[in-house]
Parts: C-alpha cells; sequence; structure tokens
C-alpha cells in the first residue's frame, strides 16, 4: 500500500500553543466534546493531545478511541499516530476489539499499511470460545490471524493449551501448534510437536511426536486425531497403545480409542503383548480388540491369530494359531477358537516339540506372574511329538489336560477314548518297537519338552510291535495332522509369510512462512513515528527474540522436513 501523505484533520473544543514546552505543536483539549482526529479512514477521539501539524504526528491522552471503519475499534490511556507513515503506538489498558476477538495488551503498535498489529510485553486476546495469552502476538487484519510466539496459553472451560508458537484464524477458531505443545483437560492430555486444533468443534489433528495419555491408556503414532466431544481418538502408523494399569501394550498401523467405552481397535500388523522382558504372551491377528475397564480387560483378535510366549530362558519357546482368540487379563483365560474355515482348520499349540490340536484350546496363566498354569483342550483332542530320529510319538482322546512348569509342559492328561503310537527306545536311544495302545485315560510326564513316562489307565488293548513287523502306512492315528512348519519359533515369526501393510501416506501440517519483519529499517531522518514520540527509536526496532523460532526458511528446510517424514512412514513396528 502506497504512503499518501494525507494531512490529518483535527477539531478541538480548545487549541492552544506553549513554544517553551512543546516548539511548533498545538495542545489540544476537552471542553464538553472530545479531540478529534481524521485521517485517511482512522478516527481518534481523546481527551487531550499534542499536535505537530508540520509533522502529521500526534500524542493523544486520556480515554482514547481509535476506529478504522467499522472492523477495528481500540481503546488506551495513551497513543500516537504518524499520518506519513500510517503508524500507530498505543499504551495502559489498550483494548482492541474485532468482531470475532478482543486484545488487551499494555502497549500496541499498529502499521495501517500493513494491516497489523503487534505487542511484545504480553497479551491476551478473548476470542467466543477460549482466552489465548502470549509474550508476543502480531494480528493480520487482512487474513483475521493471531501469530502468538513464547509462553502461548489457550484457556478453555474444558481444557487449557500451552505451546511454543501458534497460529489462530480468529473467524474459524482454528489454532496451528509449533513446537512442544500441550492440550490438557480434566479426561486427557494431548502432546504434540506440530498439530491443528478446532478450538470451537474441539477437534484436532497432530502429526509430530504425537500422543495422547488418557487416566490408564497412551496413544502414540505418526498422526493422530482427536474429538473431545465423543471422546474419540485415532491413530494411524507406528502406532502403540499403552495400557499403564495392566502393563500391556498394543501396536500396528491403524488404532480407534474409545475412551468412555473402554476400548481398543486396532488392525494393520497389529500385536497386543505385555511390557515384561521374559514370560510375555504376544497376540498378533489381523484385527485385535480390547474392551473394559482396566481392572477387567478383555482382549480378541480375529483372523488368522498367532501367539508367541517365551520362558524363563527364552530356550522352550510356547505358541499357537487359531482363527479367534479370546483373553480375560482379569482370570488369565485365554480361548483358542475355530469360527471358520481357516486354513488347517483346528486350533493348534506348540510347546517346545509338542503340537497340540482340538476343536478348542483353553490357556489358564497366572495373572500375577503371567507364568501358564495348565492348559484344556476340548474335543477330538490330538498330541503330537516328533520323534528324536523318525516317525510322530501319538496320543489322541477326547479331551487333554495339561500342566505347565516354568512355561515347560510337565504333564499332561488325555481323558475319555484314548489311543497312543509310541516309539519305544532303550537307554542307548535304540529303537525296540512301536506301542499302539488304548485305553480309558492316559497320563504322560515330560522331562525337557520330551516324553519320559506314560501311564495308562484302564487299557483296553495294547501291545509293542518291532518296527520291522509294524506297516509304515499304520503308523499314524486316524486325524494325524502334523502342523510343524506352522510353528512360530519367534517373535518375528509372527508375521511370517504374511505381506508388510500399505502405509498411508500422512498429511502433514507446513511450518509457517516466514513473514517481512515487522518494523522496517527506516533512515535516521524517516522514523516510523516522530522524533517528538515518547518511544526511543531503538525501541521500533526487530528482535531476535521475539521472532518466530519454527518457520519455512528455505525449500531445502522443506525439502529436509519432508525426507523426515517419509523416512518415519518406512519404519515397522518390532
Amino acid at each position: 500500500m502506497a504512503q499518501t501523505n494525507q494531512e490529518i484533520n483535527y477539531d478541538s473544543d480548545r487549541t492552544l500553543k506553549n513554544e517553551d514546552k512543546y516548539p511548533g505543536a498545538l495542545i489540544l483539549s476537552k471542553v464538553n466534546n472530545q479531540v478529534y482526529f481524521d485521517h485517511d479512514g482512522i478516527e481518534v477521539w481523546c481527551d487531550n493531545a499534542v499536535f505537530y501539524k508540520n509533522a502529521n504526528f500526534f500524542k493523544a491522552y486520556g480515554n482514547i478511541r481509535m476506529q478504522q471503519g467499522d472492523s477495528v475499534r481500540m481503546t488506551s490511556n495513551y497513543a500516537e499516530y504518524n499520518g506519513n507513515t500510517e503508524f500507530a503506538f498505543a499504551s495502559g489498558n489498550v483494548r482492541m476489539t474485532r468482531p470475532q476477538t478482543t486484545l488487551e495488551t499494555d502497549s500496541l503498535f499498529f502499521d495501517r499499511l500493513k494491516q497489523q498489529a503487534y505487542y511484545r510485553s504480553g497479551g491476551k486476546v478473548t476470542d467466543t470460545a477460549s482466552v489465548l495469552t502470549s509474550t508476543v502476538g502480531r494480528y493480520y487484519m487482512e487474513e483475521d490471524k493471531y501469530s502468538f510466539i513464547n509462553e502461548v496459553v489457550v484457556t478453555n472451560p474444558e481444557y487449557t493449551i500451552n505451546s511454543e508458537q501458534l497460529d489462530f484464524y480468529s473467524e474459524s477458531g482454528h489454532a496451528y501448534l509449533y513446537g512442544p505443545s500441550t492440550i490438557v483437560s480434566e479426561t486427557s492430555t494431548v502432546y504434540c510437536e506440530r498439530g491443528f486444533y478446532d478450538t470451537r468443534a474441539d477437534n484436532g489433528y497432530f502429526v509430530k511426536n504425537s500422543r495422547i495419555d488418557y487416566e490408564n491408556r497412551i496413544l502414540k503414532g505418526d498422526s493422530l486425531y482427536f474429538n473431545r466431544e465423543n471422546s474419540f481418538a485415532s491413530a494411524t502408523n507406528n502406532i502403540r497403545v499403552i495400557d499403564t494399569i495392566n502393563d500391556s501394550q498394543v501396536t500396528g498401523h491403524y488404532a480407534e480409542v474409545f475412551r468412555d467405552k473402554d476400548s481398543v481397535f486396532i488392525t494393520k500388523k497389529a500385536v497386543a503383548a505385555s511390557l515384561q522382558e521374559r514370560d510375555t504372551l504376544f497376540i498378533h491377528s489381523d484385527t485385535i480388540m480390547i474392551t473394559g475397564k482396566p481392572e477387567k480387560r478383555i482382549i480378541r483378535g480375529f483372523y488368522d491369530v498367532r501367539i508367541f510366549k517365551e520362558d524363563q530362558t527364552g530356550e522352550n519357546p510356547m505358541s499357537g494359531r487359531s482363527d479367534s482368540i479370546y483373553s480375560d487379563q482379569e482370570t488369565g483365560l485365554t480361548k483358542l477358537i475355530n469360527i471358520s474355515s481357516m486354513g488347517n482348520g483346528k486350533p493348534v499349540l506348540w510347546s517346545g516339540n509338542n503340537q497340540m490340536t482340538g476343536d478348542s484350546i483353553h490357556l489358564q496363566s497366572n495373572t500375577k506372574t503371567e507364568q501358564l498354569d495348565s492348559l484344556l483342550v476340548f474335543d477330538n483332542a490330538f498330541l503330537i511329538q516328533k520323534d528324536t530320529i523318525e516317525g510322530y510319538n501319538q496320543l489322541k482322546g477326547k479331551e487333554l489336560t495339561g500342566y505347565f512348569k516354568d512355561n515347560s509342559m510337565e504333564r499332561v492328561i488325555i481323558d475319555k477314548n484314548t489311543e497312543t503310537l509310541n516309539y519305544m527306545r532303550n537307554e542307548n536311544n535304540d529303537l525296540i518297537g512301536i506301542n499302539k495302545t488304548l485305553a480309558s485315560s492316559v497320563e504322560i510326564f515330560f522331562e525337557e519338552q520330551q516324553i519320559r513316562d506314560i501311564y495308562y489307565y484302564n487299557r483296553v488293548d495294547g501291545n509293542l510291535t518291532p518296527e520291522q513287523e509294524f506297516p509304515p502306512n499304520a503308523r499314524q492315528l486316524q486325524g494325524f495332522n502334523w502342523r510343524g512348519e506352522e510353528q512360530i519359533l519367534s517373535k518375528e515369526g509372527l508375521f511370517k509369510d504374511q505381506p508388510e501393510p500399505e502405509l498411508k501416506k500422512i498429511k502433514g501440517i507446513a511450518l509457517p512462512d516466514e513473514p517481512e519483519e515487522f518494523f522496517e529499517e527506516r533512515e535516521e531522518d524517516d522514523l516510523l513515528l516522530n522524533e517528538n514520540s515518547r518511544l526511543n527509536p531503538k525501541i521500533l526496532q526487530n528482535r531476535k527474540a521475539d521472532s518466530l523460532n519454527f518457520k519455512t526458511d528455505t525449500i531445502q528446510n522443506t525439502i529436509k522436513e519432508s525426507l523426515k517424514e517419509n523416512d518415519s512412514l518406512k519404519k515397522s513396528i518390532e
């Protein structure tokens, strides 16, 4: 906007001169009506003024009102205005009102050519929904935008925002957060280092080092969405939902959290696990749902469920697969269930080199130590152990009960119409024959994951047959199905033969462009205000401490930031 150098018009009930105290100035004062100035669309009323007519500059005192059109009104105790530069300064209970906001500060600079107001001694902006305070603030009238710097606080009846730097748009109530920022309420705390928040709709979007802390859960991810009214949050890419009460977590690449319902939904490489170094049960499936209050959490997994659990030594892992899973953290009961014709069908569990299958499998853990206590296999129970040299030891019946010690299988009981087929060896591990027996029930004892002793109860029929006399086609009991190729031997094996999920591209929040400096450099004889100003010219200079900390400086910085964000998208949950 070009400077017009239009002369300031004035009206005053009383006009005096005092050349000794105010050389070249008119002293204007109120009698019945306030002193009035008019200049190129701005009007000023005050009780007293010193007007340097030739310099087109005045200083106003007492009950000052300044108005620009119908959109900007300002009151203060003191003000200065230069008609040549169209630059104003106000101090003492400064209050600037706009249709959506009111700004209050001790001192304010107002550049009419740029249509910008600026403070750096602390200010407060009252919006229709919130109160915003900061040490430094800059208002862009054409954009109806505030840029706040240093100790920015947004106070709302429902929450408080603290940020290093915040841009606020008055008309929409939209806020953009830069640098370490928190949104704190009675029920949650949001942290981010770059984010967006709609202060009127109470929802937000956060993209850098973001997390949401609830009373008993923490949600982290590359991108977070938060809706306070619905008590809902979602996360995308590299996410973790940490249960601080039960010391467990779920990871994946997409999650939804419903706080009021105490529920979590997670998918895309979803894994649920406790946070202990050992004796941790990992549950992986296409989709995981966690519901219930902290003391009564229920974990449900659906579609291609895989579990893995190490013992204290890490040498005898337990793993399993099923179509779905149900785990009650209060009781320590975990159910492997088949609800569809998935893969090889029945749920399967491996303890060391022992494979167990059945229509459903229940695992009972100690809720304090998280170690396995026992298991139950219901209907069509089948235990297979690969022989040390050749063939398979097999036991089957209607039901199987297993007991664990230090997460290793110690004893198994198979009841009702049991059948066994065992490769019998002597002390030198030489095969002496194959034993096939029918009994009412069988009890098996294990040592180092190998069958040590077998006890038959109410034996019906059985005999030991030399290997050469035992037909090869009869060495598998009916229903035999060895699934060793599916056994999971490590945490990484939870994802075997599964493609990496395609991560959604995150829509980032750009850093603000670096604005032009508020105070322009001027010649010594061309001051923003006037040589008769109350302010020292040094005050009307830009200070590094009051400039933006987070801004887009160059194209190169933008490229670096983009590369960092792209790299984060490539990381997967380990």
